[in-house]
């Protein structure tokens, strides 16, 4: 195999989150695998409190590279992705955060910079969708961005918010369930009209609107069961508890039904005879489309991937399908691609 590091540029870009990553033992690990495959140096791009690494791939699409390997949490992977998203370039995943959602989904390395590297290097790559969001701010300004797993509007948006970023570094996840519990005794229902693509609108009261572009969470749990990452639309999930009781319920659903039972046809066969499961049905509602657009009664907080985008009055989320390429496991690759490591 020609040895890149004849080529003029790098091949490689690490854009790395200085904060959530070793960048040290990053570049030791990195650098000896990039010379074996025969790359020049890598281009080392490091986000920073002003941006979250947007900037940092628009500076490695301007260098020509064909791989970016993006280290860090959520926020960071998210950036990478709307910086990319309709590239040719493919992504590798470093997980470093709490949740490492976009990597649990494709059932990357969380644990092991070593193994994460391996599988970035390794040729085998697929297509993914990615979400995308026009915001409409109070006063009709409006802004484009990108997520790669999910975005949630009302109570979801609340707990990302407040989540204590100290205690997200001392307990991980877990810190999420900290700041739910502070936020559920005083979250209220609020009116959202809601439409998808080619549909009639609809008003609904809700504590949480939820919008997927794949589904598993921390701890196993699927919060979309039947989503999938690269089916060009997006799975809506429509939550409407009442009170305690009713968020029970939506435990249930998504920690016993969806992430249990669904997956066996027995347990298929319990949900569908259960009344039980018919009434935690009335807490969640589900739908799927290519998009949905969404009006508030007032502004309201809404994140993506687990960021803050502050207050909007309304939202247009789309899939855009098959708009980024991801190196994944040899056996998750939907067609055999060149190995990027070297032979003799």
């Amino acid at each position: 195999m020609t040895d890149r590091r004849q080529n003029e540029a790098p091949g490689i870009a690490v854009i790395v989150n200085p904060v959530k990553m070793p960048v040290t033992q990053l570049r030791e690990i990195v650098a000896p695998a990039a010379r074996a495959a025969g790359f020049a140096e890598p281009l080392w791009l490091e986000t920073t409190e002003d941006d979250a690494g947007q900037g940092m791939a628009a500076e490695a699409l301007a260098a020509g590279v064909e791989l970016v390997l993006a280290a860090g949490g959520d926020g960071t992977i998210r950036a990478v992705v709307e910086g990319l998203r309709g590239s040719e370039v493919r992504l590798g995943l470093i997980p470093g955060g709490t949740g490492n959602l976009l990597a649990r989904n494709l059932d990357l390395p969380l644990s092991s910079m070593a193994d994460a590297v391996a599988i970035a290097l390794g040729g085998a790559s697929r297509a993914i969708d990615v979400g995308f969001v026009e915001l409409i701010r109070d006063g009709g300004s409006r802004s484009e961005h990108s997520f790669a797993v999910m975005a949630g509007l009302g109570i979801d948006a609340e707990v990302m918010a407040s989540t204590n970023s100290s205690l997200k570094k001392s307990i991980g996840w877990l810190a999420y369930v900290e700041a739910g519990a502070r936020a559920l005794p005083k979250a209220k229902p609020f009116p959202v009209d809601y439409q998808l693509i080619g549909r009639h609108r609809h008003t609904v009261h809700v504590s949480t609107v939820l919008v997927g572009n794949c589904g598993r969470l921390q701890g196993g749990i699927e919060l979309f069961p039947d989503a999938a990452i690269d089916d060009g639309e997006l799975d809506v999930a429509i939550l409407q508890p009442r009170g305690l009781f009713g968020w029970l319920k939506v435990w249930r659903r998504v920690h016993w039904e969806n992430s249990a039972l669904k997956r066996t046809a027995i347990g298929r066969r319990i949900l569908r005879l259960s009344p039980e499961s018919k009434r935690s049905r009335e807490t969640i509602s589900y739908l799927r489309g290519s998009g949905i657009a969404l009006r508030l009664d007032r502004p309201r907080l809404i994140e993506l991937d687990g960021d803050d985008l502050g207050e909007v009055v309304g939202a247009r989320f789309s899939a855009d399908p098959s708009s980024l390429r991801i190196a994944v496991r040899p056996e998750a690759a939907e067609a055999a691609h060149p190995p990027i490591a070297s032979g003799d």
